[in-house]
């Protein structure tokens, strides 16, 4: 069982090598083709290669090129409706002679919509009146029977991908917006969350005046309950923090200090400590969990240049959006 395992990756491998050798300026024609489309790619393909289509379609769709599969039995039967004069076609079919799909050819024709194939047989029907076919064609097929369709449908779907992939380059489609099409995942969450998204602000921001009693700071950082509080001048502007470690250290160092009476009258500024590190509200959330890891802290004010806090972000924040 290891061997035939082990025989099987090796012969779909091998189909992959050999197709990439042979990868022509076909190639670059068929994505020119999708870039230009003005339309969707309408994908097709019967049995196995319909599954491989199915996939097809969606790696097209998560990369920025609007697709979706169309199930060639269904198409002859009414649903070839959803495909317009804009869009493109891309058939699959290893022997280039499915029914389902050659059915199709005519009315595909008529409406003038180029066609992309991958088929096995440079000579078929399908390759004969497809636009652009590319050559998918395999020496064998892993099954011992020569029958279940193995290396065939790895090859149509690494064709695919490798479709998908030069499309993608030559529209040079950003992190961001491929983010965009994955919104509920962790990719989209990294690269659309911002630190305005889940900072704290307004009210809930723990702050205190310089010239505050240190009792003052206790109650807003328990108030707030984000272990910290911010320090700002007269006009409103950040000038440190004191966070629950600085507070003990103090409290600490105070009372094995004679002749200090009460820890707590010392002022917020005498313990804070000055000019913190800071992120922005456009920030994304995940270079703000980027900056507390670096600097080994738990949260981060939010302000901009010369201006007031607007939100503090907490490590827990971002571990609860799921960064993480």
């Amino acid at each position: 069982m290891l061997e035939r395992a082990r025989q099987t990756l090796l012969l779909e491998a091998e189909a992959i090598r050999a197709m990439a050798e042979r990868l022509d300026d076909r190639l670059v024609q068929a994505v020119t083709l999708l870039e230009k489309c003005q339309g969707r790619v309408v994908v097709t393909g019967m049995g196995k290669s319909g599954i491989v289509g199915m996939k097809i379609a969606a790696t097209l769709a998560s990369t920025g090129t609007p697709a979706f599969f169309l199930h060639p039995a269904e198409g002859s039967h009414g649903d070839i409706g959803m495909v317009t004069r804009r869009d493109l076609v891309l058939a699959i079919s290893n022997s280039g002679e499915t029914a389902e799909v050659i059915t199709l050819l005519p009315t595909l024709t008529f409406l003038g919509v180029p066609i992309i194939s991958l088929v096995g047989r440079p000579h078929s029907t399908l390759a004969r009146i497809s636009t652009i076919a590319l050559d998918v064609a395999v020496e064998r097929e892993a099954c011992p029977l020569g029958l279940a369709p193995t290396c065939s449908t790895t090859a149509a779907l690494a064709m695919g991908d490798a479709l998908a992939v030069a499309l993608l380059e030559k529209r040079q489609l950003s992190p961001e917006q491929f983010a965009l099409f994955h919104p509920g995942g962790a990719l989209g969450r990294k690269l659309l969350l911002r630190v305005a998204d889940l900072m704290h602000s307004g009210s809930k921001i723990p702050l205190v005046a310089a010239s505050d009693p240190m009792r003052q700071a206790v109650l807003e950082m328990t108030a707030k309950r984000l272990g910290i509080t911010g320090v700002v001048n007269a006009t409103g502007h950040l000038v440190g923090i004191i966070t629950d470690g600085d507070l003990r250290r103090w409290l600490e160092r105070d009372l094995l200090t004679p002749d200090v009476p009460d820890p707590l009258s010392r002022t917020a500024e005498a313990i804070m400590t000055a000019n913190p590190k800071t992120t922005t509200a456009n920030a994304l959330a995940v270079e703000a969990l980027r900056i507390m890891e670096e600097k080994k802290i738990t949260c981060l004010f939010v302000s901009e240049t010369g201006s007031p806090p607007v939100g503090v972000i907490h490590l827990h924040d971002i571990l609860g959006a799921g960064l993480l």
